[in-house]
């Protein structure tokens, strides 16, 4: 029997989602090892060995793939704790990283203060090279400026260095003139460059997401070195693969190359599976949130893609790098709850992490978390967390909330915790408003698939706030990101900057740009394994009404470019622009203007047929049969303390209806559903959540047969 398994490592918890050839599944927690993330991967791949009753030499042996998502990278930029970096780029342009696109984030607050850069200003070092506008090469490179630099570099004790020259998009000739030149004088260094990296207009994005790749390179090259080197020593001869921020997974070599590639490495799982399991109950749009014990993770997916944007940042550095629009949080089960200089209660985005977590882990952890709530108000069985494996003290969680908390702002440990629990669920609430309201998308017209561990006992709220009628608990929502990376294809992103009104494009130069991209993209999923066959090709033109600033990336088809159908696609654009925001300048007869043509490539790999197993068609089952007690719980329509029933999650399969409120446990997860919301079974064991009101005669949804 052989296996495929994902991992994904958070920042509390490390999931591990191990499917075989036979399609039998198993999910696994442990906790994260903060200090060094590999430490963490080699445990549980232990404890898994054990809990499928292998030794693990034996159980190494029997795995053929292994899907990784990291955030190594992220956590690089969080914290600063990347590489001695320095940056070469063209005379008069050393400021640029500071100064960015010249716009101040909060443009009314005379205070905010720029974000410092992550190359400090000097190790920014000039060459008098010059590439003008239409490419052409206006000043060459000096060889004693280079050597000038490298011994500049060598003195500074430098780790790593970012090549970034004005116009390199149009001509690369320099960039790579320099790199060969950096490679072969300070061979222990990383060196990347943007022609590397992204070869685009507009300076600042890439000068910016070049550096970031310089920053977290060696950070990133040693955690996979460290990785790789524990997994040979297991004897591990199989497939081994990164997710990337676009929702793709990739060979390490890649990312030790371009790691700026992974800094959403594992939240990009989960819009992944919440485009598979949507498809699944017959739905083309979907939210997907996931909250887990630190961070709290809102994403879309619609007609069945993941919503992807080039204009992201993280901890306020651009990285203009194609990936799925997620926004990210901190909002987590580990989110400390404090109170601000005006008396009103916060929660986060500061979080315990897994060490030492919140008060309730018993780990000397002094301010009371988001899980401490949830456990004073009777959500979680406190024997019970992680099916038994861990134990959560509530009297502690209640005494510290008491003494830091409740005491400050006069009120009881129980109106303490609600407030908690309403603030978290609020903050969670904004963020999906973020990805959805904020891109012009009504929140209400989507499913709600809800992941994380905590996720389910406070998606009820989250959705009442919203006007979401219906929600979705997966079956393997604890570890959905770890399942998301045994979904994913493999993906690469090519981009073309070609700066043009639509009606002037050059027909053979246009046809030329997609024809070196689909090359270039061929042969290097030829070089992973992918047959010509299973590769896709997608691509996207960056078009904008001429005199805009902003550009919106339409996605268009491949035949539409082969055959030259602009009106085709002016058409597509007009209708892009007035759903995005409210108007188009169709009717006025305005030019539109290209800049950037983009090619996304898939290799579409052979997924696990773990779900092929998934039916639904058993008898309807009485819920009672899987009754375990009942306990007090807060319920937040009411304001009030209720004794309601607690059923076994993992004992309810079939057909059946719970009706709030009740809590449904799970060895990894915990469903609360308040007064208004009832319980259907969905397929393959996970949870359809509905709210009364909306479906009084009940909800009945129509699932597609066509498993994957």
């Amino acid at each position: 029997m052989k296996y495929k398994l994902g991992v994904d490592i958070g920042g509390t918890f490390t999931d591990f989602f191990l499917v075989s050839d036979s399609g039998d599944a198993v999910m696994h927690k442990t906790l994260s090892t903060p200090e060094d993330s590999s430490v963490g991967f080699i445990t549980g791949l232990n404890e898994l060995a054990e809990k499928c009753s292998f030794s693990t030499d034996e159980f190494i042996q029997r795995i053929d793939t292994i899907v990784h998502g990291t955030t190594v990278a992220t956590n690089t930029l969080l914290t600063l704790q990347g590489a001695k970096t320095a940056l070469i780029t063209t005379k008069g342009l050393r400021d640029a990283l500071e100064m960015r696109r010249g716009i101040r984030e909060e443009q009314y607050n005379n205070h905010y203060q720029n974000v410092t850069p992550l190359v400090p200003r000097y190790l920014r070092l000039t060459m008098d090279e010059r590439i003008d506008s239409e490419g052409n090469i206006i000043s060459p490179v000096n060889d004693s400026e280079l050597e000038e630099i490298v011994e500049n570099i060598k003195s500074e004790n430098v780790e790593s260095v970012a090549v970034c020259f004005m116009n390199s998009y149009l001509n690369d000739s320099h960039e790579k003139q320099v790199t060969d030149y950096l490679r072969n004088k300070l061979p222990d260094l990383f060196i990347t460059a943007s022609f590397e990296v992204l070869p685009s207009i507009r300076f600042y994005e890439r000068v910016s997401t070049t550096v970031v790749n310089a920053y977290i390179g060696v950070v990133v090259d040693k955690y996979i070195a460290s990785l790789l080197g524990k997994l040979n020593t297991l004897n591990f001869k199989g497939g081994f693969s990164i997710m990337q921020s676009n929702g793709g997974v990739v060979s390490p070599e890649i990312v030790r190359k371009i790691p700026a590639v992974t800094v959403l490495s594992g939240p990009a799982a989960a819009p992944i599976a919440g485009a598979f399991y949507a498809e699944l109950l017959g739905f083309e749009n979907c939210i997907t949130m996931d909250m887990g014990g630190t961070s709290f993770d809102a994403s879309m997916v619609v007609d069945g893609q993941c919503v992807t944007s080039t204009d992201g940042d993280i901890n306020r550095y651009r990285i203009a790098l194609p990936s799925l629009d997620i926004i990210t949080i901190g909002a987590g089960g580990g989110s400390m709850g404090w109170v601000d200089s005006g008396g009103l209660l916060q929660m986060g985005p500061q979080s315990a992490g897994s060490l030492p977590g919140p008060v309730c882990y018993d780990r000397d952890g002094e301010v009371p978390a988001c899980t401490d709530a949830d456990l004073v108000l009777g959500y979680l069985d406190p024997n019970f967390f992680a099916g038994g494996k861990y134990k959560l003290n509530k009297k502690k969680a209640e005494d510290v909330m008491e003494n830091t908390l409740a005491n400050p702002l006069g009120l009881s440990i129980t109106e303490t915790a609600a407030g908690m629990y309403r603030v978290i669920n609020m903050n969670m609430a904004q963020g999906v408003r973020q990805v959805s309201v904020e891109r012009g998308h009504d929140p209400r017209e989507f499913l709600m698939i809800v992941a994380g561990g905590a996720g389910s006992i406070h998606a009820g709220e989250i959705c009442r706030e919203l006007e979401i009628p219906m929600f979705v608990v997966p079956n393997v929502a604890p570890i959905f990101c770890a399942t998301g990376m045994l979904l994913g294809d493999l993906k690469h992103d090519y981009v073309r900057s070609y700066i043009t009104r639509l009606s002037e494009i050059n027909n053979d130069y246009f046809l030329n740009l997609y024809d070196e991209m689909t090359k270039e993209s061929i042969q290097t999923l030829s070089t992973e394994g992918i047959d010509q066959e299973n590769i896709n090709l997608i691509p996207t033109l960056d078009l904008r009404y001429v005199g805009q600033y902003h550009e919106v990336p339409l996605q268009v088809e491949m035949d539409a470019v082969l055959s030259l159908n602009f009106d085709e696609i002016k058409q597509a654009f007009h209708s892009e622009h007035n759903r995005q925001f409210g108007y188009s300048l169709e009717d006025e007869g305005t030019e539109l203007e290209v800049i950037n043509v983009r090619l996304r490539a898939i290799g579409v790999t052979e997924k696990p047929n773990s779900f092929a197993k998934m039916d639904d068609s058993v008898s309807i089952l009485n819920p009672e049969f899987a009754l375990k007690s009942k306990r007090n719980a807060y319920i937040p329509e009411s304001e009030e303390i209720l004794e309601i029933p607690v059923f076994d999650g993992d004992k309810l399969s079939g057909k059946f209806t719970i009706e709030g409120p009740a809590i449904i446990e799970q060895v990894n997860t915990t469903i609360f559903l308040g007064n208004t919301y009832d319980c259907h079974t969905g397929i393959g064991g996970s949870f359809i959540v509905f709210n009364r009101e909306k479906y009084p005669n009940g909800f009945d949804v129509k699932i597609h047969q066509n498993m994957h």
